[in-house]
């Protein structure tokens, strides 16, 4: 307890006289010193808003914005008030921090504070309903006209950026990014590719190159019989009588294949 006591008694005295040098000149050495022994508030106050925010958010970057709150309240502090500094400077570090996670923030607090607004509607009429409101419900409950609502509904709704890098949640070492889970509607699902392509394999096992290439132009390249024709100098007619020969032979084919798993089963 005593060695206790002599510490805050050290550390009290070495502030006073950190201040009382700053108070004399106000010089950058001196604001530098009161920066660092007050730091640690900074990342406090920092860490404990970062609790409450998403990953995405770099809680380094709340700690720099700390840094410019801690700077102005050490520029505008009156020790004659009679409020100690740290309990002084606590408000304004967060001050800055909210400030900077504002500037952060693309979409306006007016519309921030719609969305909320109609979301706690919403809520509410979900729990005393016991099923989700419609809008005329809505409007009702927030005691608006039509008009009004769907302007507030428009204003609530506005699109949010999203950062494509940004991870997420991994129980792996890897880290996933939000990249990495969109889906690609462009390109082809290689599950159905490989699926066709065992079925092309299956059903051309046995033709000819003419056949073969008869299946390949009509079914896979939707040529048409006269186009096909030009391409293997062959005439229409001819083209249309080995297509339907090939499509005979291949429903024999797999007719007989249904039979055979029949059997097994």
């Amino acid at each position: 307890m005593v060695v206790m006591q002599k510490k805050n008694a050290e550390k009290n005295a070495i502030e006073a006289k950190i201040w009382g040098e700053f108070f004399a000149d106000r010089n950058d050495h001196t604001r530098n010193q009161l920066m660092e022994h007050y730091l640690q508030i900074v990342k406090y106050t920092a860490e404990r808003i970062y609790l409450k925010l998403p990953d995405k958010v770099e809680v380094d970057d709340l700690i720099s914005a700390g840094i410019f709150g801690l700077m102005d309240a050490i520029n505008a502090y009156d020790p004659e008030r009679g409020v100690k500094f740290a309990t002084y400077c606590t408000p304004r570090i967060r001050g800055a921090i909210l400030d900077e996670l504002r500037s952060m923030d693309w979409v306006p607090r007016l519309v921030r504070s719609r969305a909320h607004q109609l979301s706690r509607a919403t809520r509410t009429l979900e729990a005393h309903l016991g099923r989700l409101p419609n809008d005329k419900e809505i409007a009702k409950e927030l005691n608006l006209e039509m008009g009004d609502f769907q302007r507030l509904q428009r204003d609530a709704t506005a699109k949010g950026i999203v950062s494509l890098n940004a991870t997420l949640d991994s129980d792996g070492d890897k880290d996933v990014r939000e990249m990495d889970i969109i889906q690609d509607v462009k390109s082809a699902d290689p599950m159905i590719e490989a699926q066709k392509r065992d079925l092309k394999g299956l059903l051309t096992k046995g033709l000819t190159r003419a056949e073969r290439l008869i299946l390949v132009l009509y079914y896979y390249e939707e040529m048409t019989m006269k186009e096909i024709g030009l391409t293997l100098d062959l005439s229409e007619s001819r083209v249309s009588q080995m297509h339907s020969s090939i499509v005979a032979r291949l429903k024999a084919q797999m007719d007989s294949r249904k039979k055979e798993f029949a059997v097994q089963e």
